[in-house]
């Protein structure tokens, strides 16, 4: 073995120790090089092991496995090198090496854990594949699991891992010898949330006894996410912890049954929570990578028993979307209102959706200044708040409401148009005066420049005024142009790359043409608020019914279009009883093929003609998520059982005769009637122009919705993103990234992530109004703001989501093979009460992982991340709910595990 010292430790170089040592050695020496408490420690090195393997003849054997390429044959040779090093004899000088560890270590019980050179990575956490022994106590005993760990190294999960990971197989094992601690309480912590990404949550998992329980899934422990600044616990999931593991009389570990009462409890009191974020964020900090951080809990306090880099997280791309991507001083507040943005963006909106909406409300916008001839220097003022007229908040779109208030300062006649303003976005809290006052949409330098701008600014805007009729002509006319050209485009024919360039085309066009007509809703506040004005000075009786009825675009608006063709659609229904029973009694899906097998040609014609007028429309008509009629005709069936009980056989009151009337009686037909006809009239026409602007939007969606769909296939096709779905997962500048040559490699990761937090997401209740201050938005301060959970009660029959904890992403719709021990299961999904590393061999034969105990922090559940394996934990009684042969469909970036009926795969 040579002069080489080979018993390292604490008191060795730190190169040796990154040479000889292993990973797990790298570690402590890291830990202990920051100050934290670490229980003692010696390693063995890897020349040890090569020594004894020399000693027994072995080497050539070994020589021969490394170069092995093909995997099974490795498997085999390996097994034949784990009997031959069982059986071999140990050294002298390895057994002497060993009691001088022992030695080092004090009398008590030890740990002893491989340390292979390639474990615990940056890449690789090769998490489980190798063995640990708790509870060893002497020489004697020491050395015969110094042994078992060398042996482990050859076993069939880690030889597999090495192959799937493309790492060398020359393995030389290391082991470490570590005193053992006596815990009440062990776990992990991870400094970024692992299943999302997030890098401002700390993940703390905590078990009674010692850590083998909880690292081996065996039980069922608590997981707590809080704020790595704060410290604040965001959310906790008390596990079952029905059992735990500490250290026996003699060797080994036993298992005993914990009390009830305490199953229930938390396993951690808050100030050593508090302890562990505060070394968490220590070792973060000193190793300059999130880690995974082995600790335990004695009656002395906190020991670090090990830590690691996180290898299997989702991506560092920004996952989560928060805010409105604004810099935002300490002190500076922010209101957030969702008013009437629901109704266009309503529930869970995709980041594909929110951001593609606000970099065209940005654009816009400010194309509307400069359309107003606002000076240069004071337009690119407005680059500070118009990109951010929105903001999003746990998957749902609010008002960045401050800024609307600037954009409104505009145009003339802001005291009144603010007033307008509200009531037009429907705020149920006016902004005070005081505040109100000081949103100017930009500085100028003098009194002067100020009031030269506004005279520039009014003479434009009085144009427009009384020339809006033929500005909105000369719009719809060039909006037709362009969408007649890209809507009769054969869509199935395109490439990624030509409906790229199609909608790059169609965003730069009518993006540019759009802004100047943002004017109309500044007109159309001014002339509302005049109105109402008039009405309060001619009429201050009037009820407020006649506020909003006196005004309106008119029963032949264009948008009306589609809803008059359904009712239409629908009074044939609601008049043959046996077509309206076919419509009610019959799936959505299957009403087309019922209605051709039935002969209802007549019908079936009408309503192609109404897909061929209309495809564009769907439920939720501006979230590009949301498949358009084209796409799903089925939503159509949907629409329509609506429509017909709608139609009836009431009369809706008709509120503008009603206003004619009211004005006929208190106003009479002089000059004030006239004055008020005329300005009544004007409001009208700019009503029916934005009704007709807001059409135009619409079906400027459907035209977009149908080009990232191709996009959205092509990405999925060259392997970008793992579904066509997932292309609503990415940002509008991410999706552009795609095909202009940005780094794609981690957007599967991003989109992992945001799935699983869309899950989350939907668990809360949205307020419709809240406020911010400073540049924070994390949970702790959106709970402040009344973003708390909502619980939901569900049950296990087909069509039931079963949530548990997401762990790692991927859908996957199979049959369902539940199993008490690892074996083959010929690409089904796997469902386990518990799991242990040994598990880990099994992984490739399934499909999804779903775990009924343990935590995404086991080692089953970092391997089934780093190989794909898509994979959901903690879902009590999973096992006792779900069958083998049962058809299910598992989302580990959700959480979920649906129930499918009989023949849904």
């Amino acid at each position: 073995m040579g002069e080489v010292v080979r018993l390292l430790g604490p008191w060795s170089d730190s190169v040796d120790v990154a040479a000889r040592g292993g990973g797990k050695a790298r570690g402590l020496y890291a830990l202990g090089e920051l100050g934290v408490r670490v229980p003692e420690w010696v390693v063995l090195g890897a020349e040890v092991f090569e020594g004894f393997a020399e000693g027994a003849g072995l080497s050539a054997g070994l020589r021969e496995f490394a170069a092995l390429e093909d995997v099974e044959a490795a498997v085999a040779r390996a097994g034949q090198l784990r009997a031959e090093l069982a059986a071999a004899e140990l050294s002298e000088e390895a057994v002497a090496l060993i009691a001088e560890a022992w030695e080092r270590l004090g009398p008590g019980a030890i740990a002893v854990r491989s340390s292979m050179s390639a474990e615990d990575g940056v890449e690789q956490s090769f998490a489980g594949q190798f063995d640990s022994h708790l509870n060893v106590r002497g020489v004697e005993a020491a050395a015969e699991r110094v042994r078992d760990c060398w042996v482990s190294a050859f076993s069939e999960r880690a030889v597999r891992y090495a192959y799937a990971h493309g790492i060398s197989r020359g393995f030389a094992p290391a082991v470490v010898l570590q005193r053992l601690i006596v815990a009440r309480s062990s776990g992990v912590v991870f400094t970024r949330n692992p299943m999302t990404g997030a890098a401002d949550e700390l993940v703390i998992s905590a078990v009674y006894g010692l850590g083998e329980g909880l690292v081996s899934g065996a039980v069922d422990a608590d997981s707590l996410i809080l704020d790595k600044d704060t410290g604040e616990l965001l959310d906790i999931t008390l596990g079952d912890k029905d059992i735990r593991v500490d250290a026996g009389a003699g060797q080994g570990c036993v298992t005993t049954e914990v009390d009830s009462e305490q199953r229930g409890l938390r396993v951690l009191a808050d100030a050593e929570v508090a302890e562990l974020v505060e070394l968490a964020r220590k070792i973060e900090i000193g190793s300059g990578a999130a880690q995974d951080i082995e600790w335990a809990i004695d009656d002395t306090g906190v020991w670090l028993l090990q830590t690691r880099p996180i290898t299997a997280t989702a991506s560092t791309r920004s996952v989560e979307l928060r805010g409105a991507g604004e810099r935002v001083g300490p002190h500076e507040a922010r209101i957030w209102d969702n008013s009437n943005i629901i109704e266009s963006f309503s529930g869970i909106t995709s980041p594909l959706t929110f951001t593609t909406a606000a970099d065209i409300y940005g654009r816009v916008y400010r194309g509307y200044a400069a359309s107003l001839r606002v000076p240069p220097r004071q337009l690119r003022q407005t680059d500070a708040w118009t990109p951010v007229l929105l903001g999003a908040f746990h998957g749902r779109v609010y008002y960045n409401l401050l800024h609307w208030y600037r954009m409104v300062g505009i145009a003339p006649g802001y005291p009144l148009n603010r007033r307008v303003l509200e009531a037009a976005l429907g705020v149920a809290e006016p902004l005070p005066d005081d505040i109100a006052k000081t949103l100017r949409p930009f500085e100028f330098d003098s009194p002067a420049a100020r009031l030269r701008s506004r005279a520039v600014t009014t003479a434009v805007y009085i144009r427009r005024l009384f020339g809006i009729d033929e500005m909105m002509e000369r719009f719809a006319a060039e909006f037709y142009r362009v969408y007649d050209e890209y809507d009769t485009l054969d869509y199935t024919t395109l490439t990624g790359e030509e409906a790229y360039r199609a909608y790059r085309t169609v965003d730069r066009d009518l993006v540019e043409r759009w802004g100047p007509l943002m004017v109309l809703d500044a007109i159309l506040l001014t002339t509302t608020g005049l109105m109402f004005l008039l009405t309060r000075l001619f009429l201050p009786k009037a009820p407020e019914w006649f506020l909003y009825a006196v005004v309106g675009p008119g029963a032949d608006v264009e948008s009306a279009e589609p809803a008059r063709a359904m009712t239409e659609l629908a009074r044939t229904v609601r008049a043959d009883p046996e077509l309206n029973e076919l419509l009610n009694s019959t799936a959505p899906e299957e009403i087309h093929d019922a209605l051709r097998a039935s002969g209802r040609t007549g019908f079936l014609a009408a309503l192609d003609d109404y897909l061929d007028r209309y495809g564009y429309r769907s439920l939720d008509e501006l979230k590009l998520e949301t498949p358009d009629l084209r796409e799903h005709p089925a939503n159509l069936f949907v629409m329509l059982r609506s429509a017909v009980g709608r139609v009836g056989d009431t009369v809706t009151a008709d509120r503008g005769a009603e206003a004619d009337a009211y004005l006929d009686e208190h106003l009479g037909h002089g000059v004030r009637r006239r004055v008020y006809e005329r300005l009544r009239a004007k409001v009208n026409r700019c009503a029916a122009h934005r009704e007709r602007l807001r059409f135009c939007r619409t079906r400027a969606f459907g035209m977009v919705k149908r080009m990232i769909r191709v996009m959205g296939r092509d990405l999925a096709a060259r392997g970008i993103v793992d579904e066509f779905e997932d292309v609503f997962q990415l940002t509008v500048q991410e999706l552009r990234g795609c095909y202009e040559g940005a780094d794609t490699a981690d957007l599967r990761e991003a989109v992992a992530g945001r799935k699983s937090l869309r899950a989350k997401d939907s668990t809360l209740v949205a307020p419709a109004r809240f406020r911010t201050v400073g540049p924070r938005l994390g949970n702790a301060e959106l709970a402040a703001q009344g973003w708390v959970p909502v619980t939901a009660t569900e049950a296990a029959t087909p069509g039931t989501v079963l949530a548990g904890t997401p762990s790692a992403a991927g859908i996957v719709e199979g049959l369902a093979v539940v199993v008490d021990e690892p074996r083959d299961v010929a690409g089904g999904i796997l469902i386990a009460y518990r799991t242990d590393p040994g598990w880990v061999a099994a992984l490739p034969s399934a499909s999804a992982l779903v775990i009924e105990r343990g935590s995404p922090l086991t080692h089953v559940a970092i391997v089934a991340r780093e190989l794909g394996v898509p994979t959901v934990v903690q879902l009590p009684e999973v096992t006792r709910q779900l069958r083998t042969g049962m058809r299910i469909r598992v989302d580990g970036a959700a959480g979920t595990v649906t129930v499918l009926p009989e023949g849904d795969l």
